[in-house]
Parts: structure tokens; sequence; C-alpha cells
């Protein structure tokens, strides 16, 4: 008996110094990049606080998700990546993968198994788009108005976007083609599933632009998820583009007099991905972190913070009322029954083979 106490005992010291030694070669401090504003918030309640809290780490967060790809591009050429975990869009992500700018994932190795015993491959379905890309959420990109700004008759079309003659006033749009091109052929009378076939042609990219030039005076262009809310609360757009969590939040949270145009919404993805080249002692914190950080209840404590769908399927039936306001979170999704029935489902993959060439089109048009 007593030898096996002393085997016991040497056992559970072995264990516990195994511990000790790999969070000890974890790195102790970590940079997050989101995009700022209500997701940034979202994010730091549901996975960064819990986890600064269970570990000890000290996190920094910073805002520059938008210029995620041509800052790592540069990062990478400079041999310096001072960036841990970096929250992107779907399509960005593939241009990292594509580049080698960030690392593969070992989905069933690397992350948790789903709450309902799921493997993490099912448990995120369609959801996992490439070998790098970590999904969080289910987003769109969608319009809100001024309800006092709009008369008697607010829009019920995205293409009300473009009618200046009965919604006079500025209108806010991100100031980058993706979203923006799609919406322009949509409303000039392209058929939804002949979009992207469309836009792949210079012929398709100029027509968008023509279209866009028809409201392009009355345009205040954005680059952060942030600025449209702002511009609506202030009452400088009558209406305009922005992410959905976004307008949840200056409508519901701030009680501002604007509403939701569901019509024409984009789903997204947006999701972690770690860049290539850390040390092991940062690549080590990035996948513990992600790890913690999509978990079945970390990606269902995010829905109650933001109106953003969990990618996890074991995640959706755990989202429940938000934490502050205590309305039940569901109808807010993008993908409620009642908010889906005219989407247009966002071509990331297209995007990534053409985002470059018509970034630089749409840029010198705006110029123009």
């Amino acid at each position: 008996m007593k030898l096996t106490n002393t085997l016991l005992a040497s056992t559970a010291l072995t264990f516990a110094a195994g511990m000790a030694s790999a969070e000890a070669h974890m790195a102790d401090e970590m940079t997050i990049v989101s995009w700022g504003g209500a997701y940034s918030n979202s994010q730091q309640k549901a996975y960064s606080e819990p986890y600064a809290e269970k570990t000890g780490v000290n996190i920094i967060n910073d805002e520059s998700s938008a210029e995620a790809v041509a800052k790592l591009r540069a990062m990478n050429e400079a041999g310096n990546i001072s960036w841990d975990v970096v929250d992107v869009t779907a399509a960005d992500s593939f241009r990292l993968c594509d580049e080698g700018l960030a690392m593969e994932i070992d989905f069933d190795e690397q992350l948790k198994a789903g709450d309902d015993g799921s493997t993490p491959t099912d448990d995120f379905g369609d959801t996992l788009i490439n070998d790098c890309f970590i999904p969080q959420i289910v987003f769109s990109t969608t319009f809100g108005y001024r309800t006092d700004l709009v008369g008697d008759t607010p829009p019920t079309s995205v293409c009300d976007i473009f009618d200046t003659e009965a919604y006079p006033g500025k209108r806010s749009l991100e100031k980058r083609p993706i979203g923006n091109m799609e919406w322009a052929l949509l409303c000039d009378g392209v058929a939804k599933d002949e979009i992207y076939d469309v836009l792949e042609t210079e012929e398709g990219q100029e027509q968008a632009l023509a279209k866009l030039d028809t409201i392009k005076d009355s345009v205040v262009w954005w680059s952060a998820g942030a600025d449209t809310p702002q511009l609506l609360a202030d009452g400088e757009v009558v209406m305009g583009s922005t992410y959905n969590g976004r307008l949840f939040s200056v409508i519901e949270e701030q009680d501002q007099d604007v509403a939701m145009l569901w019509d024409g919404q984009m789903f997204d993805l947006d999701g972690w991905i770690i860049p290539a080249g850390l040390s092991d002692e940062r690549k080590a914190r990035a996948l513990d972190y992600v790890k913690f950080a999509t978990d079945t209840q970390r990606l269902a404590d995010q829905a109650a913070y933001i109106s953003y769908g969990p990618a996890r399927a074991s995640s959706a039936p755990l989202v429940g009322q938000h934490a502050e306001l205590g309305i039940e979170m569901a109808p807010h999704m993008p993908t409620d029954p009642a908010n889906a029935t005219n989407v247009f489902v966002f071509n990331y993959e297209f995007w990534a083979d053409y985002r470059d060439d018509i970034d630089a089109k749409f840029q010198a048009w705006l110029v123009q």
C-alpha cells in the first residue's frame, strides 16, 4: 500500500509538472486583432475576459482587421509578425491561406468537440471553408435607415438605396467593392444567380460601377463597421450599409430612430486565423485561445452581446437572451426565417480570386 501511495503521489507530481511546463511554454501575452465597436466588445465579453481570467495571459486588443491582408503581407516580408490571432472575413481567409500567411488547422485535433458529442468538423459543417479559417459567426451586411427621415413609406427593397427621388439625402456605403458591386448589378436587373458570372467580366464590372455612379454624389464612404451606426445616429445619412450586429446595437441598445432593412442582406462568415511564422510559445498560446474561444458555450455566449449566429450547430440551442437587455436574441439573427426571405449568399471564393484586381478598379473609380 505504501508503494502504491508513493507511486500515485509521484504520478500526480509528474502530471502537475507537465501541466505547469505546458503553460510555461505558452506566451504570457498575446495580441488579438478584430474590428472594434460592438463586435469586439462581444468577443471580449464572451471569449477574452473569461480566457484571461482563466489563464492570466495579458491580451492586447487591436482593431486593424480591415487591413489584415495588407498588414500580414508586410509583417511577413519584414519577418516580424506582431499579431497572434486575427479575426477576418471568409474571403480574406482564402487569400491569407493561399499565400501561406495563415497556419493550417487540424480541426478535429486542435479544436474542442461539440457539447452534443459531435466532432468539430461535423459541428462546424459547411462553415469550414478552408484549412486555415476557424469560424465564429454567420453575419450579414445589410442596410439600416432613419425612421424619421424616410417619410410615410419606409424602404422595403435593397434597391431603394438607388432611389434618391423617393429617399433623398446621403447614404453610406463601404469603401470597397465587395457588396456594393453585387447590389449594383442586382438593382440593374441582373438575376441573382448570374451576378458572379457577370461580375467576373470587364463589362460586368463597368456595369456595376455605372450603376453606383447614379448615387456617387450622395454617398458617404465608410471604412469601419462603427461608421454607419454613428452616421445614422447623428442623422447625417438617411440610410446606410453595415453589419447587422452593428445595427442591432444602435437600434436595440442605443434606442435610436433607426430600423433594419433585411431585404438583400448578404450572408457571410467571420472567424479566426493564426498567422504563420509565430514562435512555438506564441503559436501554443494562440491555439489554446482559439480552442477555448470557439467551443460550443463560448460561441453561444457571444450571441448574448450581438446578433450574429454562432458557427457551430451545437451552439444554436444555447442562444438565449441579451446579456443586458433581456430580450430574446433569436429573432434578431440574420438566419431567422422572418429575416431571411431574400438573402444574397456572398461568394468568398470569387472575391479571393478577383479582390485585388477589382479593388484597384474600384479605388480608381472612387477618385474620378
